[in-house]
Parts: C-alpha cells; sequence; structure tokens
C-alpha cells in the first residue's frame, strides 16, 4: 500500500500541526455540523414528511405524506410570508431555522411528530404518535451521543440540523469519516489492487456506519476489522482500526460511532480501508462516498461498478 503513505504524507505536509492535533482527538465531536438540506416541489422522503409535521406545528394546514406537491408549496409560502421571509416555496436554511422548535421529555406535539420521523431515517423505529416517551428519549440520548451533541435530552436548533442535515439526499447513509477530516479529491482515488479504497488519515479519527445494520464481524484478517451486514442488503469492511467500539452481533444505526482509524494488520500508514461487498462480490465504494460527500441522492449497493476503480 505505498501509495498510501504517499497519499498520507502529500496530505500531513498540507495542514498546519494544529489541525493534526485536533484530528488525532478521537471524539465524535470532530465531525463538522452539516448544512441544512434544500426541500423544493418534487422531492420526497423523511426530511420532506419532517418539515410538513414541522409546518403543521406552526399551524399550517396540509398532508404529511412525504411528499413535496403543491400543497406543501403552498403550506412553505405561507409560513415563509407570516415569518417575514422571502415566500419562494422552498425549505432552505432560514426557513429551517424558522421551522426548528425546541423540544424535550413529556412534550405531546407535531413537533414530536417530526422529530420521530427524522429519528427513524437513522434506524430507531419510533411510533410517530408525538408522544415523548421512552422509546424517544432513548433515541435522542444515542443519536445526540453518536454524534458529540450536548444539551442533555432537549432537542434544538442545532440538533435539528443534525437530524436533516446528516448525510443530506442520502437517506439512511453517513459518510464514515467527518466531512472536514479530507478533501473531495480523496473520495475518488482507486484502490492499488481490487475494488475498495483507502482514505488516509492520522491515527484516532473518529469512524461512523455507513448505514445501520448489525454487526456480523469483528476481528482480524485486516488488523482490527469490523463488517457491517447493512440494512440495505450490503456488507460493509472496514479495516485497520486503532480501536473499536462495537461489539459483534450488536445494531448500529448510519453515523453511529463504531471505532477510530490506525494503522493495524498489513498496512504502510494509518489510513481507513473501506470495501463494499454485494453477494460475495466487491464493488467500487466511490461513487458511494463522493454521493455523500456531496449531500446527493446515495446510488444502491447493487449499482455500484465492480471494475474501474483500482490501479
Amino acid at each position: 500500500m505505498t501509495i498510501v503513505v504517499r497519499r498520507l504524507l502529500t496530505w500531513l505536509g498540507a495542514v498546519t500541526l494544529t489541525a493534526v492535533a485536533v484530528l488525532a482527538v478521537p471524539t465524535a465531536a470532530q465531525a463538522a455540523t452539516p448544512a441544512w438540506p434544500t426541500l423544493s416541489g418534487g422531492t420526497s422522503g423523511a426530511n420532506v414528511a419532517t418539515a410538513q409535521f414541522l409546518l403543521r406545528h406552526h399551524g399550517q394546514t396540509l398532508t404529511v405524506d412525504g411528499f413535496y406537491g403543491s400543497g406543501t408549496v403552498a403550506a412553505v409560502s405561507a409560513f415563509q410570508s407570516g415569518r417575514g421571509l422571502a415566500a419562494d416555496g422552498i425549505v432552505g436554511p432560514l426557513t429551517w431555522g424558522g421551522l426548528a422548535v425546541t423540544v424535550d421529555v413529556g412534550a405531546n406535539s407535531n413537533a414530536v411528530r417530526a422529530l420521530q420521523t427524522a429519528l427513524n431515517k437513522y434506524g430507531y423505529g419510533l411510533t410517530v404518535d408525538g408522544i415523548w416517551g421512552a422509546a424517544t428519549t432513548n433515541a435522542v440520548t444515542s443519536f445526540k451521543a453518536n454524534r458529540g451533541l450536548t444539551g442533555g435530552t432537549t432537542v434544538g436548533a442545532t440538533t435539528w440540523q443534525w437530524l436533516v442535515g446528516d448525510g443530506q439526499g442520502g437517506g439512511n447513509y453517513r459518510l464514515v469519516i467527518g466531512r472536514s477530516v479530507l478533501p473531495r479529491s480523496e473520495y475518488d482515488d482507486p484502490h492499488h489492487d481490487y475494488p475498495a479504497i483507502d482514505l488516509p488519515t492520522v491515527t484516532g479519527v473518529t469512524t461512523y456506519a455507513i448505514t445501520s445494520g448489525t454487526i456480523s464481524h469483528v476481528g482480524g484478517g485486516c488488523g482490527y476489522g469490523i463488517g457491517i451486514s447493512g440494512d440495505d442488503g450490503a456488507y460493509y469492511q472496514y479495516c485497520h482500526l486503532s480501536s473499536r467500539s462495537v461489539a459483534a452481533g450488536s445494531r448500529v444505526s448510519a453515523g453511529q460511532v463504531i471505532g477510530y482509524t490506525g494503522n493495524t494488520g498489513n498496512s504502510t500508514g494509518p489510513h481507513l480501508h473501506l470495501e463494499v461487498r454485494v453477494n460475495g462480490g466487491n464493488r467500487c465504494p466511490q461513487l458511494m462516498l463522493l454521493a455523500l460527500y456531496d449531500g446527493a441522492s446515495v446510488p444502491a449497493p447493487s449499482t455500484l461498478p465492480s471494475t474501474g476503480c483500482a490501479y
């Protein structure tokens, strides 16, 4: 893996010692807060349903169906007009900021329905009933802990931003390391000899589950490795970690901390090795990771190419 050493040395030479010191601290807080996503006519999914419930919380009348149709456009425009915002019918950062309300344990409202809908995007399986009970408390506590968020169980603007912005168009997927750790150019590099990717890092960078699933492997073979049998039917192999924070057989949600990067096993420098396998065959992870980095729609693992991503 000499290519890893070369790229790592180049990357380290481009950052300051201060930045390296920050990256070396293994905490979930390393990941930058994701941007608010932009929703407009014709889009669909959990983020749209979350916005629809928040609009209802603020007194707008509309159907919550997860589809951004004409009724949602009208409700957004009315909400924007009432807040002195440009009434363009598009939910962008300013509109999200107005929609996001602070909620906590014991609440019973459409805002809680919005919260439950957003949490379910990460695999929590909550009943969307608007009642903040023990299950919602547990989900919020887990979600915030996995991302280094403070403030107890209170869900305020920052938590809402993580809920709807994390993995932006990616549904139940999350970038495997913080977006600020590496430039985009690292995510399209080919692997040295078969479909996979090596992401050069320093030791100790927080590593996240790319999607929800079951930890089906915690062992050797590639240094400290972790395998996730994803709910999407694919298998995700992480290698060369310095430490692991999950146990075999446990469930993980997208974005959950599973370990920290390292240089264990057959490795020539600290990095994260990632493989995506479908029906036992390796697929190229590059397009999936680039989509997550860009906040674009994530391709299904089965559509990823099996060639063209190796030297």
